[in-house]
C-alpha cells in the first residue's frame, strides 16, 4: 500500500481490549483500531502505509515510563502529532455466572497486578502473571474456569464476553497512562487554543557541565521543561541520550532562543514532534 494513501486505521500494541485499544477509541473514535503483537509492529504498520497512526504508551502515573519506548521513538522514523491521557480503570472480570466468592486467582500483566494490591489482599486473590491485560481476559474467557478472573479494562470484558465482578479496583485514584500518537509526517502547525508541547532528544557535548549549560537556556528564557529523562544508548555507560518535553512551540521567541542555546552545547538534537497538550495533562 502507498505510504501516502490514508487508510483510516490506527495501530496499537496488544490484544483487542487493551488499554491502548481504549486510548484509540477515546482519541480517534472514527478510526479502525488495529492490534499488533509488538510496539515495533505497530510502528512498522504506519511506516509501510498500512495504518495512518500509531498509539504508543510512554508512561503511567503509577508505574513510571514504559520500558524500551524511549529507544524506539527516535529510531522509528515517525513523528509525534498528538498526545492522549487515558484514565486506567482496573476491573475484575470472570466467566459469566461467576460470583466474586468463587474466584481464587486474578490474572493480568505484572504492572497491573502491582496497581491493585490492596484489592487482591482484601479478597485473598492470588496474583497470576499473564502476557498482558487483554490477553489475560481472552485466556480467562477461553478456559472458562470461574476460579481464575482477569484484571483488565471494561472494553476487554465486552469483547470477550466476561462478567464485571468489581469496577475500578486500582489502588491509586488517579492512575493514568500517557500515550503519544505517531504519524509518518510531522505536523508543526499550531492546533487548538491551548498549550503546545515540543518533544526532542539530544546528546550533550563532552565538555564540563555541558548538561547544566544546555539546560540554562530554558531557565533564562522562561521555558517550562515538563520532562527530562536520560537513558543509555547501545548499552554504553558513556553514551547517554536525553528525552525532553517542553511547553511551547518552536516558533515561540523564548522557545527558539532556548533551543538555539541547547544546540550549542549538544552533539546532536532531534525534534520528535510538536503537538497540542492534552487538557487532562493539567
Amino acid at each position: 500500500m502507498s505510504p501516502n494513501r490514508q487508510t483510516g486505521r490506527i495501530a496499537f500494541q496488544g490484544e483487542p481490549g487493551a488499554y491502548s485499544h481504549q486510548a484509540c477509541r477515546e482519541a480517534r473514535p472514527t478510526m479502525e483500531a488495529v492490534p499488533c503483537p509488538t510496539f515495533e509492529d505497530a510502528i512498522e504498520l504506519v511506516r509501510k502505509g498500512n495504518a495512518d497512526l500509531a498509539m504508543l504508551p510512554v508512561e503511567n502515573s503509577t508505574a513510571g515510563r514504559v520500558a524500551d519506548i524511549h529507544h524506539l521513538l527516535p529510531e522509528s522514523g515517525l513523528h509525534i502529532v498528538d498526545e492522549a491521557f487515558v484514565r486506567v480503570h482496573i476491573n475484575l472480570l470472570a466467566v459469566p455466572g461467576t460470583a466474586i466468592t468463587d474466584v481464587e486467582a486474578a490474572m493480568s500483566h505484572t504492572v497491573l497486578l502491582g496497581q491493585c494490591r490492596d484489592f487482591l489482599r482484601r479478597h485473598s486473590l492470588r496474583p497470576v502473571t499473564g502476557a498482558d491485560t487483554a490477553g489475560s481476559a481472552k485466556l480467562v474467557a477461553e478456559r472458562g474456569d470461574p476460579k481464575v478472573a482477569a484484571l483488565a479494562s471494561e472494553l476487554a470484558g465486552e469483547i470477550y464476553g466476561l462478567d464485571l465482578l468489581a469496577r475500578h479496583i486500582e489502588d491509586r485514584e488517579h492512575n493514568t497512562t500517557r500515550f503519544l500518537i505517531m504519524a509518518r509526517e510531522p505536523n508543526l502547525t499550531r492546533r487548538g487554543d491551548g498549550m503546545m508541547m515540543t518533544t526532542f532528544v539530544f546528546r550533550v557535548r563532552n565538555i564540563p557541565a555541558a548538561l547544566y549549560k544546555a539546560m540554562g537556556g530554558f531557565a533564562t528564557n522562561g521555558v517550562n521543561m515538563t520532562k527530562l529523562e536520560s537513558y543509555m544508548v547501545d548499552g554504553s555507560f558513556t553514551a547517554t541520550q536525553f528525552y525532553s518535553d517542553i511547553e511551547g512551540h518552536p516558533d515561540d521567541h523564548n522557545v527558539r532562543l532556548a533551543l538555539d542555546e541547547l544546540r550549542y552545547f549538544t552533539s546532536s538534537m532531534t525534534l520528535l514532534g510538536v503537538y497540542p497538550a492534552d487538557p487532562r495533562r493539567y
